[in-house]
């Protein structure tokens, strides 16, 4: 979808969920053939002509001034977020770049010194497409036990958090409330979509998702913007049972950010999460005499 067709259904989207009695309209009773308000409702609360707002829901208009997008935000009651997001729109719609295929993601040193100086809370570091760059061991134990915990350091090979959210039956059952995450990721995904027009890859990976589920597919034409920081999910872990963890994204870069689960302390949480964190620390000192043992056995010599 290319930006003019995207900021028209963002648009239309927007305008259907509105309804008359929430701006304070009176309708006398009148029965209304279309969902929400009208284009001339819309229009007139937003101080453009109804013939100019039509073209904009049409994608026929271009270079909308900031002012007119602020008053059409205000008028569809968007919150910052969203208001953000009508401009990174209609930004794309006169821009028009061709899709390209950006270069891999990459962790910096710095943000793996932090990863490793945290090993009691679980944190994963996000890419703009929702990729996994890297984690910390309680992380990959929280949130993706059952992958290689060295997968994000393979670009082709890193998981996706959507897709995983939509397509791994792991991931699905780890979360109680399963849609209320799936939709504050793709409401991320919405809002990085508005940012990266021209991203390839991310293209690619909401037609994917799109075809490949239909709740997906369902979320994606809601058009619901969201730019997540904190949010309280409860969550079943197939090792230490239930767990009720704040899930906070703290933004490192323009298109990375941090995600840590925390529990406050002396909760049922928090103790559950040092029993994960004991069994990876077991399971980690396991895995590495074990190879040990074989390189010694072998003849070879144990790296320091």
């Amino acid at each position: 979808m290319d930006g003019q067709s995207s900021l028209g259904a963002f648009l239309q989207a927007r305008r259907s969920r509105l309804r008359p009695e929430d701006i304070g309209l009176d309708t006398y009773g009148e029965r209304r053939r279309v969902q929400g308000l009208r284009r001339e409702e819309l229009a007139l609360l937003a101080g453009v002509s109804a013939s100019y707002y039509a073209r904009l829901e049409q994608g026929h208009a271009h270079h909308a001034s900031p002012e007119v997008l602020d008053a059409i935000a205000h008028a569809l009651t968007l919150d910052e977020v969203e208001r953000r997001h009508l401009h990174d729109l209609a930004g794309a719609a006169v821009r028009r770049r061709p899709a390209r295929r950006p270069p891999p993601e990459r962790v910096d040193p710095a943000t793996r010194t932090l990863l490793d100086s945290m090993p009691d809370v679980p944190a994963v570091v996000g890419g703009r497409r929702t990729d996994i760059l890297a984690w910390n061991p309680l992380g990959h134990a929280l949130f993706a036990g059952h992958l290689d915990p060295l997968a994000p350091d393979r670009p082709a090979d890193r998981p996706n958090m959507a897709s995983l959210i939509f397509l791994d039956a792991h991931t699905r059952d780890l979360y109680v409330s399963w849609e209320d995450k799936a939709r504050a990721v793709v409401g991320s995904l919405r809002h990085a979509a508005g940012r990266h027009p021209g991203d390839a890859l991310l293209a690619a990976l909401i037609g994917e998702l799109s075809m490949r589920s239909a709740e997906f597919a369902t979320m994606w034409a809601d058009h619901r913007v969201r730019q997540c920081t904190v949010a309280e999910h409860r969550m079943r872990h197939p090792l230490v049972g239930a767990l009720t963890v704040s899930q906070q994204a703290l933004r490192i870069t323009d298109d990375q950010t941090l995600l840590v689960a925390t529990a406050p302390a002396d909760s049922e949480a928090r103790t559950a999460l040092r029993l994960l964190a004991q069994a990876t620390a077991t399971a980690t000192a396991t895995v590495t005499a074990t190879a040990t043992h074989e390189a010694v056995g072998a003849g070879g010599v144990p790296r320091p």
